[in-house]
């Protein structure tokens, strides 16, 4: 591939101004009160806001002008890292550097799921392909992996001639986000299917939730035995939101240069489909087949959008737990009692308050609640789920702003 001449200007232009930014005293001063937050000695809470779906109306794709479809992908990055710094100001750090992931190609289970998709980025609908979880668990498989290394040394290759003497393309990102298994169950035999399956058909779902929790420890497994994970220790989305910034990852045992290990990184779980089952069912059919693949991380968040607070009794035995996801459904009082000064308080506001309308007094009042019930502990305030601002950009910039004044405020 040879970039046109404006592609490269326009790349290098972007990738100048990052670097800049990224080289402000400010952004030492933010990473330095990460590093103290994740050790849970907080200088105050932390405030962060993930734009998620309402990026198509901050930074919608006709913005970019590369004429390549690769590079129209990394300008519109760039454009979004911008657009955090200028607009939108919250605890989010900027490195000098430029995230390029292993090309990585992973299969099915062995039956496909088939997604039909609404208008406008809206809802979608399935067809469960397994009809009979006794009869057709059989079908089941663990997904075929491989690797293009040499593609992806082209693209990192790529990325060092277009821009690499102003910020550093780097082989750094995920491969996964939740490690929670059940929404890969629902894909596979339905929402419904699942909460009736535990009152009459236990032991069916107990064998697909062992499948599911043997098939994700053999693609951890691969991921590390192939040398393609990377560090999640700097400016790295942890959990369900929040940074990963911490001196307790990798271990101390990893000599410099040899490969990462899971056991080098935060891990993620969370469960938010089965939110309507009773605490004991979650405790019986769920967290089991989740805590054999959440001990091979180093640190763990747990938790999303769900209410946790009735699964606390089980959570706190999560091994090196670390973050906990206190969501709009939450007890907040009763975690803030549970959780202290010993797990991060990870407060994720209601979206509906940016997303639907803009009341600033409800939004203050939210906030205020929230600061009261966790007065003294590791807080931070992660606005998320953010899937349209109504073609108001402000909306994100505004919350930001008052949400920081509250924290001021005390």
């Amino acid at each position: 591939m040879t970039p046109s001449l404006q592609d490269r200007e326009r790349l290098r232009a972007l990738a100048g101004r990052l670097r800049e930014i990224a080289e402000l005293p400010e952004m030492d001063v933010r990473k330095k009160r990460w590093f103290r937050f994740n050790a849970l000695q907080p200088e105050r809470p932390m405030v962060l806001c993930f734009p998620e779906g309402a990026w198509e109306e901050l930074v919608p794709p006709s913005a970019c002008r590369c004429s390549d479809e690769l590079l129209r992908h990394w300008e519109r990055r760039f454009l979004m890292a911008l657009y955090w710094w200028e607009h939108i100001r919250d605890d989010h750090v900027v490195e000098p550097s430029f995230n390029l992931n292993w090309l990585v190609t992973a299969g099915d289970y062995g039956v496909p799921v088939r997604r039909h998709y609404g208008d406008n980025r809206g809802s979608y609908r399935w067809d469960p392909p397994l009809a009979n979880l006794d009869d057709d668990l059989n079908k089941l498989r663990f997904r075929p992996l491989s690797v293009d290394r040499e593609a992806t040394q082209a693209r990192l290759a790529l990325a060092r001639d277009l821009f690499g003497d102003l910020i550093a393309p780097r082989l750094r990102g995920p491969f996964w986000w939740s490690m929670g298994l059940t929404w890969t169950a629902i894909d596979l035999i339905g929402l419904e299917t699942l909460m009736l399956a535990m009152y009459d058909n236990p032991g069916g779902l107990h064998r697909l939730m062992a499948f599911l929790r043997d098939e994700s420890l053999h693609y951890l497994a691969w991921f590390e035995n192939e040398g393609l994970l990377s560090l999640n220790n700097s400016a790295d989305y942890t959990g369900s939101g929040g940074v990963g910034y911490t001196t307790e990852l990798p271990q101390k045992d990893r000599q410099e240069g040899s490969p990462v290990r899971l056991k080098d990184l935060w891990g993620f779980a969370e469960s938010q489909e089965t939110v309507g089952v009773s605490p004991a069912m979650f405790a019986e059919f769920i967290l089991p087949y989740q805590l054999p693949i959440l001990k091979k991380f180093g640190l763990n968040c747990y938790g999303c959008c769900e209410a946790v607070h009735e699964r606390w009794p089980w959570l706190k035995t999560i091994p090196n737990l670390r973050r906990v996801s206190v969501s709009a459904w939450c007890d907040q009082r009763r975690m803030a009692e549970a959780l202290g000064r010993r797990y991060i308080f990870s407060r994720k506001p209601n979206p509906a308050h940016i997303c639907v309308s803009f009341d600033e007094p409800r939004i203050r009042e939210d906030l205020r609640a929230t600061l009261e019930a966790a007065r003294g502990g590791v807080l931070e305030i992660i606005m998320k789920d953010t899937h349209t601002v109504q073609n108001d950009p402000t909306r994100i910039t505004r919350w930001v702003r008052i949400a920081l004044e509250e924290v001021q405020r005390g």
